[in-house]
């Protein structure tokens, strides 16, 4: 299959997008390959104090830098990181179909160290349309279940921050399956804290917890293409300030179309730490954030991340580039999960997760979890009804090329 307007095909889209990385979402690794990788130290200050914050009500403290574990399939990269000082380390039932969970368990009972690690993880998203036909008792009996199975992976008897896994909106927050579920957990301490993770309608969402006070901690994206959303960071500081432990999530933006038409003058913008180090930066100089989980696949990755735990100033460089204004107009191709393109396509499709899946897999090559989220689309708002249209009519309200993306889906998934 080709696009000859784009001149997209099926071999170098997959090509492009898993160079040089090895991640679970596609090749997964072998035990010699495990070992295989440099495990050499990395060059951290070790003179220099780790800055932590509390995660609000729960009275848990953290290292301002986490690690996102959903694309790191080596186990040594996660020894090297709680060696370093992450204590925080965030994954999901769906990472993997599970392997994540499994080799964060192996990781802490060969290091012995289960009461050192903070361990967050979440239990799959229930398509609303189906989450509604069911009772309580149901909902309830489905996520204790599905908690237990958690429990067997990560070789634990407790968790320490259970979540629901991208929670859509209020509705979907209060039901009473759920809220049943958390409440028997942290009655039997098998749950410290409870919360969610949210990539859209995150301002309802975050609205929401403030306002019902049930959770304990919000997942949530926050990234410097965001730096203008005043009622974003507003929501943010209202759940803040009622206790609600902040994570941030999508923090680096790592898609690599911010650069495509940069000029060659500019392109150094992008390269090296600078570009990572300055957004997670960013984000961390809010203070309503205790934590940021973002996602490392080599050791490099993790030396730069880290780094950022020691100090929040800006160098020069790093001012520079969040200054730059073809920066942010670039950042404005990063898709903010706002909704607003779905009243623009005539047949409705959901194209904020579409566009999402699109991102796990060219951008994380992430391919178990682009195929897990493109399932959670309803039947008739997925890319069934996109394979139906010559070309994309949806518009975006900032400059994210729609029909682009949806072409490049199109290509592995019909």
């Amino acid at each position: 299959m080709t696009d000859k307007k784009k001149g997209i095909s099926r071999r170098n889209f997959i090509s492009g997008a898993i160079s040089g990385v090895v991640s679970f979402g596609m090749l997964g690794m072998t035990e010699k390959s495990k070992t295989s990788i440099n495990s050499k130290a990395l060059d951290f200050n070790s003179e220099d104090k780790i800055i932590y914050r509390t995660l609000g009500k729960t009275g848990i403290k953290v290292p301002i830098v986490s690690l996102g574990v959903m694309n790191t399939g080596n186990p040594v990269l996660v020894k090297r990181a709680f060696e370093a000082g992450i204590r925080h380390f965030d994954t999901a039932v769906t990472y993997g179909m599970g392997r994540s969970e499994e080799m964060l368990g192996r990781v802490m009972k060969e290091l012995d160290a289960r009461n050192d690690f903070i361990i967050a993880t979440k239990i799959p998203h229930i398509t609303p349309s189906v989450l509604y036909q069911m009772e309580a008792e149901q909902v309830e009996g489905y996520f204790l279940k599905i908690f237990n199975q958690c429990l067997k992976r990560l070789q634990t008897n407790y968790i320490d921050l259970i979540c629901l896994h991208d929670a859509h909106d209020a509705q979907y927050l209060q039901n009473e399956g759920f809220r049943r579920a958390f409440e028997k957990l942290k009655n039997q301490k098998k749950a410290r804290s409870i919360g969610f993770s949210t990539h859209t309608n995150m301002v309802e969402c975050l609205n929401e917890a403030a306002r019902n006070g049930f959770y304990d901690v919000v997942l949530t994206a926050f990234n410097y293409s965001m730096h203008e959303n005043r009622e974003l960071i507003q929501s943010m500081e209202k759940a803040a300030a009622k206790g609600i432990g902040l994570i941030a999530m999508k923090t680096q933006c790592k898609q690599p179309w911010y650069r495509d038409d940069e000029a060659a003058d500019k392109q150094w913008l992008y390269d090296g730490k600078i570009m990572h180090t300055a957004l997670l930066k960013w984000v961390l100089r809010h203070d309503f954030i205790t934590t940021a989980i973002p996602g490392v696949q080599n050791f490099q990755e993790l030396e730069e991340d880290f780094s950022v735990a020691y100090d929040l100033k800006y160098t020069t460089e790093e001012r520079k580039f969040l200054q730059d204004r073809n920066v942010k107009l670039g950042m404005a191709s990063v898709c903010q999960q706002c909704y607003a393109c779905t009243p623009t396509c005539p047949k409705g499709v959901d194209i904020p997760t579409l566009i999402r899946t699109h991102m796990y897999a060219k951008c994380y090559t992430n391919f178990y979890q682009a195929r897990e989220t493109l399932g959670e689309i309803p039947k008739y708002r997925g890319l069934d009804q996109c394979a139906l249209c010559d070309s994309c009519q949806a518009i975006c309200q900032n400059k994210i090329d729609i029909a682009q993306r949806i072409d490049e889906l199109k290509v592995i998934y019909t």
